[in-house]
């Protein structure tokens, strides 16, 4: 009787809390109330069940309890109740996915006329190309991908020359205008998210997905990687910045000049720009602070305060001075050298000697080292 009387109140509890829960959709921000519409579907038939399944148990507990005098009828292959069980299962499942189906159908589709950038996935950061005055993106493949060419640009291909590469987390897109999203992976699989869009679609090496949307507001929105693709994966966030036409035109007109903001293209050197920021800068855009902190605190890598000019303990019990040779090794070839305690799990990014340069400028002056050149030239 206990045991039912738990079932029942665990029930009439995650009812209450679903009906008062403070955590609910955020506010829609693009066309696709359809996927809350669905997603309230899902909830209503799957609760439902739920409710009924323990109802039934508690029951059933209480209806076939232990009992002097009482014995247990043996009845096997009830092909009546076996029957009803299946087409009620089945109804439910179809109920569940019909839905869903049409409206993955719509997702896929984008109308003619939409706007098409492209979003990059990569352990663990963000980038964009958006297609330049002949209205086409380029041919990509991973053979291309280098610290010269990140993207992975088809060289033969004249269409990718005029195309607009953002090395940034950080995109924009126009209000009121239908965007269709290619996605592209280069390592892992990823899953491109903007909560308040209510859409995403994962990112498959190899294959080129897409999702189309229009943004019905103006504002700034996170994008989540809503795969688990690796230890940096809480890291991965960018934006999704929603402009009115004349503030897209803007900030399109300024991609197209190379005008940029430093700020939206971490890594570009600017006139003024030091070495020390130019290095934070990196550390942000190519996701390194995923796995390093800027402080002393270790996360999936060692933290970077204090760092340089350490005697490192290596695996396999050697130790090792923290100088610029060691950390250029450590960001050009890592796991070359492992840390004792830490796993061999860092991708290696496509850097520039130049680059190198700025990250190391950057980790040196956490531990309160000048660099040698402190302004980039």
């Amino acid at each position: 009787m206990a045991l039912a009387i738990v079932l029942i109140a665990l029930v009439i509890a995650a009812v209450l809390f679903h009906v008062f829960s403070p955590w609910w959709y955020t506010p829609l921000a693009s066309n696709w109330a359809l996927i809350d519409t669905t997603l309230a579907i899902t909830l209503l038939i799957t609760g439902a069940v739920f409710i009924a399944v323990n109802v039934f148990i508690a029951y059933c507990v209480v209806l076939f309890r232990h009992r002097d005098g009482h014995r247990a009828a043996y009845q096997p292959g009830n092909r009546k109740l076996e029957w009803r069980l299946i087409w009620l299962t089945a109804a439910g499942i179809a109920a569940m996915l019909a839905p869903g189906l049409f409206v993955y159908g719509d997702l896929i589709n984008a109308p003619p006329g939409s706007t098409v950038i492209e979003a990059v996935g990569r352990q663990w950061q963000w980038r964009f190309r958006l297609p330049g005055d002949d209205g086409r993106l380029g041919a990509t493949d991973v053979r291309f991908v280098g610290p010269a060419n990140p993207f992975g640009l088809d060289p033969a291909d004249p269409r990718g020359r005029d195309d607009v590469l953002i090395d940034a987390p950080e995109v924009h897109l126009p209000v009121n205008r239908p965007v269709k999203i290619l996605l592209r992976s280069q390592d892992v699989l990823h899953d491109f998210f903007v909560q308040p869009f209510r859409t995403r679609m994962n990112m498959v090496p190899g294959m080129v997905t897409s999702l189309w949307l229009t943004p019905t507001r103006t504002g700034r929105f996170e994008i989540l990687c809503a795969q688990l693709c690796g230890v940096g994966h809480a890291s991965m966030r960018g934006l999704v910045v929603v402009d009115d036409e004349a503030a897209y035109r803007a900030w399109l007109g300024r991609q197209q000049a190379g005008m940029a903001p430093p700020a939206a293209k971490p890594g570009a050197a600017a006139p003024g720009t030091t070495l020390v920021s130019r290095g934070q800068a990196l550390a942000q855009g190519k996701g390194c602070v995923a796995c390093h902190s800027p402080t002393a605190g270790s996360g999936v890598g060692p933290g970077w305060q204090g760092l340089y000019g350490k005697r490192e303990k290596l695996a396999g019990g050697k130790t090792a001075l923290v100088d610029e040779a060691y950390l250029r090794e450590a960001i050009t070839a890592p796991n070359a050298t492992l840390v004792e305690g830490f796993q061999p799990i860092m991708p290696k990014a496509d850097l520039s000697d130049q680059e190198v340069d700025a990250l190391v400028a950057y980790i040196k002056s956490l531990s309160g080292k000048p660099a040698a050149n402190t302004t980039q030239r």
